[in-house]
């Protein structure tokens, strides 16, 4: 994905599992519900729309999987009419236990405070999303911190 200026968030975690466990982790909904969304309509394929749901704060988001390449490579479009991103997976296979995944979000628009608050929110969004991956698939635990993020309850 080729991103000409400065309005892309981008977040990257080493994950200490073969390459092919951690992409079906951002594939399979059975197993993204454990650290991101909490339900997923069907597992990604390209040229097919899914909707993730945070049942937790009522909203759900229809995923459009643009490019689909197994355990290298995952872009999707999301976002509300008119206001869409992309959204790019790299899995790079270190060695035959560990991943280094990069998250790039790119296409954000608005003004140059609407696009720094993209960023800082996608930034944190993906960091979240990769964190709370690699302790659910190197430990076996569920942190829930895209879950906690906006407990209620708070302002």
């Amino acid at each position: 994905m080729k991103t000409e200026n400065n309005h892309f968030a981008k977040a990257e975690m080493l994950i200490r599992k073969p390459v092919s466990e951690v992409f079906q982790a951002f594939v399979n909904p059975e197993i993204t519900s454990k650290f991101w969304f909490t339900k997923g309509s069907g597992k990604l394929e390209q040229d097919t729309i899914t909707e993730w749901t945070w049942e937790i704060y009522g909203f759900s988001l229809t995923v459009t999987t643009l490019v689909l390449q197994e355990n290298h490579k995952i872009v999707i479009e999301w976002g509300n009419p008119g206001e869409t991103t992309l959204v790019e997976w790299l899995f790079s296979a270190l060695d035959e236990n560990e991943t280094f995944v990069s998250i790039t979000n790119s296409g954000l628009k608005g003004d140059p405070d609407k696009i720094i608050d993209q960023v800082r929110n996608s930034t944190e969004g993906f960091t979240l999303v990769l964190a709370g991956a690699k302790a659910y698939l190197e430990h076996n635990i569920e942190l829930n911190l895209v879950l906690d993020r906006f407990p209620k309850g708070l302002a």
